[in-house]
């Protein structure tokens, strides 16, 4: 089976790249697609809080959002690095829900892993949100898995 990693840079899309190594059978997993998508002529670049792995060498190279997508791929294949298939790292440009689509149907993917929730409520409210519609138009099953809460802290006596 063929399984799509989509990340969009984000804490969590690590966070759901490292649950699905939990979850899922590495000897029947064939082959994994770290999956980030570049909106063209976006007003927003594409945020790549796990870029620490990757500093830019020159300005014109620091303002790529396709170098920042790929830093991220890079960061999020880390996690499937000795865990048993292949490791494709592939950047697209697009809508990042139409493009996860697109890739799992060109790939014949067996599963999408996409993180919910990732870039806030005002992503989510003006743009829609990509995990919603990968799961609803994606042509194989789609794991969403979500931000976990964070823990309250005890009342101080």
């Amino acid at each position: 089976m063929h399984v799509i990693i989509a990340t969009d840079g984000s804490r969590q899309s690590l966070t759901a790249a490292r649950f699905a190594t939990t979850v899922l059978d590495a000897t029947k997993v064939t082959e994994v697609s770290v999956l980030a998508v570049v909106r063209p002529l976006a007003a927003v670049s594409f945020s790549n809080e796990l870029g620490a792995a990757s500093k830019p060498k020159s300005a014109a190279e620091g303002a790529s959002f396709r170098a920042e997508a790929e830093a991220a791929t890079d960061v999020v294949a880390e996690v499937f690095e000795g865990w048993g298939p292949k490791v494709h790292r592939r950047t697209r440009s697009g809508s990042p829900a139409n493009e996860i689509i697109k890739a799992a149907t060109q790939l014949g993917a067996g599963l999408i892993v996409v993180a919910s929730g990732s870039r806030g409520i005002s992503e989510t409210v003006l743009l829609g949100s990509t995990a919603q519609r990968v799961q609803q138009y994606a042509p194989c099953p789609v794991l969403v898995v979500r931000p976990a809460k964070k823990p309250r802290r005890p009342a101080r006596s």
